[in-house]
């Protein structure tokens, strides 16, 4: 974060240019991960960072991924070179990535409705489509909705734009589920055209995805009220294990003839995060209206990063392009979520055998990487302190974190601090 506008105008007679500035809050889910690492302690599990790790808790590079590295070194000063990228990224990139989101062979594709580009993963997709709303777009949009709770960096990312942000109920903390009265009343009192925030599947950081029936009711009251949608894809696959499943929210709402927003992420489901590859798709009206749109969609880019790193996108072509890389990415990616099935289905029969207070069925009921576990504030920061289990102090992990060698410590460990804190032990 920036320092405090009111400190710009420093004293000038100051020893220091810089002595104003303000020492910036550490971001919580990066300080969980320095704190996990500065620990000497042998036990320690790091529950905070949203990325995937095999069951011996070591980053994970996919199979298909190091065999598209191999292929692309091979090809490297032949057929591959370093030269920049186009601005909205290479041509066969943003087909195969279409094809992946709307399905081959989608109408909207074909009849030149989808404005497609490269973006710096998720994060910079969402920077690239707030400027674009907040420089081309009409007022209304000019105001988000975002659930309660949502990423981070969400809120973010769009006040840095420019965009108010306004807050829709999510999370329902005494059910443990989907506060869906909630969310649908205040989206009807929000004013017509302002735009709305949705994640696609395995919501972060609830894990709470609405029912089919759910979404249907989001999707009438959005179609009503003339709300525009924002879509946030960065787990389709990774979520339930099949592409198509995850893909379905996005597929419904087009068919449906939305025009809306959508950015794309490959950091979980290609395991890519350092790669820094997404895409950007915006659904409009007409191919006239796409021309137009991708010209000005340009110009955002141009003054921001210029072009996108071309390194990510040839892994993500190779992988997406070639149906022999797309089915053995399938059954990898397949392999990934079962694992984080597993790890809820332990974690939930394993405090539930120990009889540990509350009811734990809201874990294997959620989906995706993440578990909002219900566990207080006080009892994460016992965790931290007497277990050496680090967790955002809201209750979410990551299940990632979890494996066999510890996950009957971290049942071990919930069950002790539950019982311990008893102002918040009943769950």
């Amino acid at each position: 974060m920036s320092a405090d506008p009111s400190q710009k105008n420093a004293d000038p007679t100051l020893k220091s240019l810089f002595g104003h500035i303000t020492e910036a809050p550490v971001d919580p889910i990066l300080g969980t991960s320095l704190a996990f690492a500065a620990d000497k302690d042998p036990r320690k599990v790091n529950l905070g960072v949203g990325a995937y790790r095999t069951s011996e808790g070591k980053p994970f590079v996919l199979p298909v991924v190091l065999q598209a590295e191999k292929e692309l070194l091979e090809a490297t000063g032949k057929t591959v070179n370093k030269e920049y990228s186009t601005i909205d990224g290479p041509a066969d990139l943003k087909v195969c990535t279409q094809n992946l989101v709307f399905g081959e062979g989608a109408a909207v594709v074909k009849e030149g409705k989808v404005v497609t580009s490269q973006a710096l993963s998720g994060t910079g997709g969402l920077r690239v489509v707030a400027e674009f709303i907040k420089t081309y777009m009409a007022d209304p949009m000019h105001t988000i909705y975002v659930s309660d709770p949502t990423w981070g960096n969400h809120i973010t990312i769009f006040e840095k734009a420019g965009l108010t942000v306004k807050k829709y109920p999510y999370w329902d903390a005494g059910k443990r589920g989907l506060n869906i009265d909630g969310m649908l009343a205040t989206l009807k009192s929000a004013p017509k055209g302002s735009l709305v925030l949705l994640h696609a599947c395995a919501h972060n950081p609830t894990g709470v995805d609405p029912t089919t029936a759910q979404w249907n009711q989001i999707m009438d009251l959005v179609e009503a009220n003339k709300l525009v949608p924002l879509l946030d894809t960065a787990y389709q696959g990774y979520a339930s294990g099949d592409l198509e499943a995850d893909g379905a929210t996005i597929r419904n709402m087009v068919a449906r003839g939305f025009q809306c927003f959508i950015c794309q992420s490959f950091a979980k489901n290609l395991g890519l995060y350092g790669e820094r590859i997404g895409m950007v798709h915006i659904v409009t009206g007409s191919a006239d209206e796409s021309k137009k749109v991708m010209s000005q969609l340009k110009m955002v880019i141009r003054p921001m990063y210029s072009s996108p790193p071309i390194h990510g996108a040839l892994i993500v072509t190779k992988i997406l392009g070639d149906k022999k890389c797309y089915e053995q990415w399938k059954a990898e990616l397949k392999g990934m979520a079962d694992r984080i099935l597993w790890v809820r289905k332990s974690l939930r029969e394993g405090l539930e055998k120990k009889g540990t207070p509350g009811t734990w069925n809201h874990i294997t009921d959620q989906i995706g990487m993440f578990s909002f576990t219900g566990l207080t504030q006080a009892h994460c920061e016992r965790l931290i302190k007497e277990h050496h289990i680090y967790l955002l102090k809201s209750g979410r992990i990551s299940l990632a974190g979890l494996n066999e060698n510890n996950v009957q410590y971290m049942v071990d460990c919930v069950d002790e601090v539950v019982r311990s804190v008893p102002a918040a032990s009943k769950l």
